[in-house]
């Protein structure tokens, strides 16, 4: 190899299709992996939040002594965690696990966000309970009367 001129500097042709070459090999390497990847984190973060929405029902079924939810089940799908899985009268609730009756002021049904866990406060803004971290969610849910959750990508 000559030693270059004064002035004479850069690269040669061959040493730039060198380096173009291992460019497109690593972007051929890389790209599909990269799309595969962003694909199943979506889904692992879809199939987490079914089984946080299934955990906080069946939690909100334990704490209430509730075997089954009323039927008929509201087949509706929602993402408001405000009126899921049951918006009954506060009638049909009865007493809270501490034997107290619910009264007009108490929050209606059994729902997963702002629970009204006791009866005959006489305030809503009392023993509200979350089963789930935030009021809305991602995806779309009904529940049948076992407790079972079903998940939806849409709403109806």
């Amino acid at each position: 190899m000559r030693l270059p001129k004064r002035g004479e500097k850069g690269f040669t042709l061959i040493e730039l299709l060198i380096v173009v070459a291992i460019l497109g090999v690593l972007a051929a390497v890389v790209i599909p992996n990269v799309g595969r990847f962003i694909g199943r984190g979506e889904q692992e973060a879809k199939d987490t939040e079914l089984s946080n929405m299934q955990t906080a029902v069946i939690s909100m079924m334990t704490d209430n002594n509730l075997p089954t939810l009323s039927d008929p089940v509201d087949t509706t799908r929602t993402n408001d965690m405000n009126a899921f899985p049951d918006t009954t009268a506060a009638a049909s609730k009865g007493t809270d696990p501490n034997g107290n009756t619910y009264d007009g002021s108490d929050k209606l049904g059994f729902i997963l966000y702002q629970h009204d866990i006791i009866g005959g406060d006489g305030n809503n803004d009392v023993g509200l309970v979350n089963y789930t971290s935030t009021n809305t969610t991602a995806y779309w849910y009904i529940v049948d009367s076992s407790g079972t959750v079903t998940q939806y990508d849409t709403a109806p």
